[in-house]
C-alpha cells in the first residue's frame, strides 16, 4: 500500500494509519515505568508521577511502600489514587474513574503492612492470587511479584512455601524474559543494606533481573550474572547512600526519580531517569533467538543505536517491502522493495540521520503484514 505524503498533513489520516498499522501484526514490544517508596502526598511524587505519564507507559510496577500512613488507610487514595488512578483497574476512589483493565501493579512493602496489618493496600487493589504474591504476563515478560517483608505468613526464605511457588512458576513460564520484583532489596549499599533472607537463587531459578526498592536511592548490581536494582526515589525521601557493596555498578541519591523499562524478544532494555529527565543509567539484556516463527518480525539488537538486523520468514517466494514508519505514521526509510525468496531472511538497517524515539518496523509480504516496535536511541 502506498500513502501519499499530502494525506499526513491531517492528523485524522496519520492517527488512522497509525491505527491500521497496528492491526496488521503483532507487536513485539512493552514499555513499563517501575517507582518504589513513593506513596507520600507532595510535590517529589507529583513530579515523579508527571515524569511517568509523559512516558506514556502501557502499565506500571512498584517496588512497595505505596502508602505511608499510620492510620487505618485514609491516606491511602491520596497518596496513591490521586497520582495513578489512570492506571488502576477496579478503582474505586475519588480522583477519577480508573481503568478499564488493570495497568497498575504493586508489590506490597514495609509500610503498606503498618497500615491495619495491610488490609487497606488488599481492599485499595484487585490483584491476582493472594494479592501478597502474585505473577503476570505482560506480552514477552513475566513478572513474578513477591511478598519480602518478614510477617508473610509463607516465608521470606529461600526454602519458604512463597519461594517454592516461585521456583515452580518461574519453571513453568515459557516468555523470554522473567522479571522478579518486590521491596526488600537483596542487595544494597543504603542505609537498611542487604536482606540476606531475600538472596534466592533467582538465576538458578530462571530469572533475568530483580527490582526492589526500600533503600531511598538507585542502584545497579550485577551479582551472579543478572542485575539487580534498588529503585527507592519515587517520593517520599531520599536516603544518603553508603559504601558500595560488591559488584555495585551505578549508586545515585541526588533526585528522585522512576525506571523506564521496554522489552523485546531479544532485549530488556532499563533506564534510570530523574524528575528532571536526567538519565542517571541504562542497561540492556540482550537474548540470542535461534529461530524465528513464521508470524513474528524481529529485529536485533533492540534497543538499537546505528544499526540492526531486520529478521524474519518469507512463506513463499515474492515480493516484499520493508519500511520504517514514525509515530506519526511517516514512512522515514524504506530497507527494502523487491523480490524474496521463501524462507529466512536477514536485511540490514542501518540509522543514519534518524532521530531517537520510537518507530515501527512493518514487512509488508503478499497478503501478510508483520510489525514490531523498536527503540532507537
Amino acid at each position: 500500500m502506498i500513502f501519499q505524503a499530502s494525506l499526513f498533513h491531517k492528523a485524522g489520516a496519520a492517527f488512522a494509519l497509525l491505527v491500521s498499522l497496528l492491526a496488521s501484526g503483532p507487536l513485539y514490544a512493552q514499555r513499563f515505568a517501575a517507582l518504589g517508596d513513593y506513596g507520600y502526598t507532595g510535590k517529589p511524587e507529583q513530579d515523579v508521577a508527571k515524569l511517568i505519564e509523559s512516558w506514556k507507559p502501557e502499565f506500571i510496577i512498584t517496588l512497595g511502600d505505596n502508602n505511608y500512613d499510620l492510620g487505618e488507610g485514609r491516606t491511602i487514595d491520596a497518596n496513591i489514587g490521586q497520582y495513578y488512578q489512570a492506571y488502576i483497574g477496579k478503582y474505586t476512589g475519588k480522583y477519577g474513574p480508573g481503568a478499564p483493565t488493570n495497568r497498575f501493579f504493586p508489590s506490597i512493602g514495609n509500610h503498606d503492612l503498618y497500615t491495619a496489618s495491610g488490609q487497606a493496600y488488599l481492599n485499595y487493589f484487585t490483584l491476582p492470587g493472594n494479592e501478597r504474591y502474585y505473577d503476570f504476563v505482560k506480552g514477552n515478560v513475566h513478572f513474578f511479584v513477591l511478598n519480602s517483608d518478614p510477617l508473610e505468613p509463607d516465608g521470606i526464605i529461600s526454602t519458604s512455601v512463597q519461594a517454592q511457588w516461585l521456583q515452580q512458576r518461574m519453571s513453568q513460564s515459557t516468555s523470554a524474559w522473567k522479571v522478579v520484583y518486590f521491596h526488600h532489596a537483596p542487595y544494597s549499599s543504603g542505609h537498611h543494606g542487604s536482606t540476606w533472607e531475600m538472596q534466592w537463587p533467582f538465576r538458578a531459578w530462571g530469572a533475568s533481573a530483580v527490582i526492589s526498592g526500600h533503600d531511598h536511592h538507585y542502584e545497579r548490581i550485577v551479582t551472579d550474572e543478572i542485575p539487580y536494582f534498588v529503585n527507592g526515589l519515587g517520593g517520599r525521601s531520599i536516603y544518603t547512600a553508603y559504601t558500595p557493596v560488591r559488584n555495585s555498578k551505578v549508586l545515585y541519591s541526588a533526585n528522585y526519580g522512576a525506571m523506564l523499562i521496554q522489552a523485546t524478544p531479544d532485549s530488556l532494555h532499563f533506564q534510570f531517569i530523574t524528575r528532571t529527565k536526567e538519565v542517571i543509567d541504562t542497561y540492556t539484556l540482550h537474548r540470542q533467538v535461534s529461530a524465528i516463527p513464521a508470524n513474528m518480525l524481529m529485529v536485533h539488537p533492540n534497543p538499537m543505536s546505528e544499526s540492526a538486523q531486520v529478521e524474519f520468514t518469507q512463506g513463499a517466494a515474492g515480493r516484499a517491502t520493508i519500511r520504517v514508519i514514525d509515530a506519526y505514521g511517516r514512512e522515514v526509510s524504506r530497507l527494502y522493495d523487491g523480490l524474496l525468496a521463501a524462507g529466512r531472511q536477514s536485511i540490514m538497517w542501518q540509522r543514519g540521520s534518524l532521530a531517537s524515539g520510537i518507530y515501527l518496523v512493518q514487512v509488508v509480504s503478499g497478503t501478510t503484514a508483520l510489525t514490531s516496535r523498536v527503540l532507537v536511541l
